[in-house]
């Protein structure tokens, strides 16, 4: 099966900018897709975990699709999150996604209330039924509690609209047979920027990426030297990142790459309930490693 390929390389999973008030700040949002479109990211994801999806409105959510859409201008794909452990919320949102300019969905495991294997099929095969767009299955089981097995990949696979799949277990093993057995059935992308070069030498497609919030040009680099074979050079450059991206992850996402975010000069603001704001040790071996690396 010949199915889209959304991606391939680095898709920046972007935070959501708050302002003093709490509100989605649109004007930093426009600054934020920007300058990763400067810096010449293959695709950016809205309204993912990264940016705080769960404590998104509808409205928040949709507009902040529309704008985005409006920003980018078919410049690099926008990839929106639309996923929900209740499927009839899950296709209402991708059917507004689409609608309001979204060119794929990422779409996570129903969770809290799970499901079985034979419920997750379903669940899926139904959004996919629903909305004509290229979707990528997220598997985040680290949060969601429910880690996809191969064989649900596997029913999966011959649906048109079923393109990717967002890896975020951290099993490599898994990646290596996700490759093997999908083939073109799938494009396997890691969820995880630490597992970004073992991903690519299983024949990965890339990395939906929280650190490339930070350097996207660096994260696309990386990728990119590796599928011109220069292998050695793409390795370098991402084990010069391996205390960065455990900083960014020493707390939970995206707590850590928003204090980044606004070291950098960024204006992305605070974080909403249950998630705080990073402690001030964590800021300082953050603050730290950026100053190490050159990126402040």
């Amino acid at each position: 099966m010949n199915k889209k390929v959304i991606f391939k390389g680095a898709a920046t999973a972007v935070v959501t900018p708050f302002n003093d008030m709490g509100e989605v700040d649109y004007a930093e949002l426009t600054r934020i897709l920007e300058f990763q479109i400067l810096e010449g990211i293959d695709a950016l994801v809205l309204c993912g975990t990264t940016g705080e999806a769960p404590t998104l409105t509808d409205i928040e959510h949709q507009r902040m699709i529309s704008h985005a859409a409006e920003v980018i201008n078919k410049r690099v794909p926008l990839i929106c999150g639309t996923g929900s452990n209740d499927t009839a919320h899950a296709v209402m949102m991708s059917k507004c996604a689409k609608e309001n300019g979204a060119d794929g969905l990422l779409l996570v495991t129903p969770y809290y209330n799970r499901t079985t294997n034979e419920g997750l099929v379903k669940s899926y095969l139904k959004i996919a039924d629903s909305v004509d767009l290229p979707m990528i299955i997220y598997n985040v089981p680290g949060r969601t509690t429910v880690d996809i097995p191969v064989e649900v990949y596997r029913s999966l696979s011959g649906h048109p609209n079923l393109v990717g799949v967002k890896e975020a277990s951290g099993s490599i093993g898994k990646f290596a047979r996700l490759c093997y057995e999908m083939k073109d059935d799938f494009s396997v992308y890691t969820g995880n920027d630490d597992n970004l070069i073992s991903t690519l030498a299983v024949g990965g497609a890339g990395v939906i990426s929280v650190t490339s919030n930070i350097v996207p040009k660096y994260i696309h680099d990386i990728c990119q030297k590796w599928f011109e074979r220069d292998y050695d050079s793409a390795r370098d450059m991402h084990l010069a990142l391996c205390e960065l991206n455990s900083l960014l992850f020493s707390e939970v996402n995206p707590i850590p790459v928003k204090a980044a975010m606004n070291m950098l000069g960024f204006k992305a603001g605070g974080l909403r309930l249950p998630l705080v704001e990073m402690t001030n040790s964590g800021k300082e071996k953050l603050k730290k490693e950026l100053k190490k690396l050159n990126i402040i």
